[in-house]
């Protein structure tokens, strides 16, 4: 992708949260996809403690053949519910584009998850600022689709 942010004053938020969601499923990811210079999917978890569905959108980078989120939640001290979620039930269902479909989550650990850094920097580099304003280690995971796993 191009014209990615290099500063959070950068970011525009004219579509966001739960309209990015509802314009991004009924356009099949034809307004949404991209954001920001950047690639756009739609992670749906089970709320741990509702047992609701939760859909957010996310920056993704690929790696072969599994997507790569990040749990940055902008640098703030905690993690995100919707890692908090995955956490908790891992198997998740995804969005790409017009594409659906299931997936199990994991949190990348030491050496992938130094591997996949810099590929997740590809997809939004402002995460770099957000690990810098935070004390915890913003997770990486990994989304390995349903469909291909052996």
């Amino acid at each position: 992708m191009t014209n990615l942010p290099t500063s959070p004053d950068q970011v525009d938020v004219k579509l966001f949260g739960n309209d990015h969601v509802r314009v991004y499923r009924e356009t099949g990811g034809a307004r949404g996809y991209d954001w920001n210079g950047s690639e756009i999917l739609l992670l749906t978890t089970t709320g741990r403690k509702s047992g609701e569905e939760r859909t957010i959108p996310l920056c993704f980078a690929r790696d072969g053949d599994n997507l790569v989120i990040v749990a940055s939640k902008g640098g703030a001290p905690t993690h995100p519910a919707w890692y908090l979620n995955l956490q908790a039930d891992p198997e998740v269902t995804v969005q790409v584009k017009d594409k659906v479909f299931a997936a199990t989550a994991r949190t990348a650990q030491s050496p992938e998850r130094e591997r996949l850094w810099p590929i997740a920097l590809t997809a939004w580099p402002l995460y770099d600022n957000y690990q810098h304003k935070t004390d915890r280690e913003i997770p990486v995971v990994v989304l390995e689709p349903a469909d291909i796993r052996p």
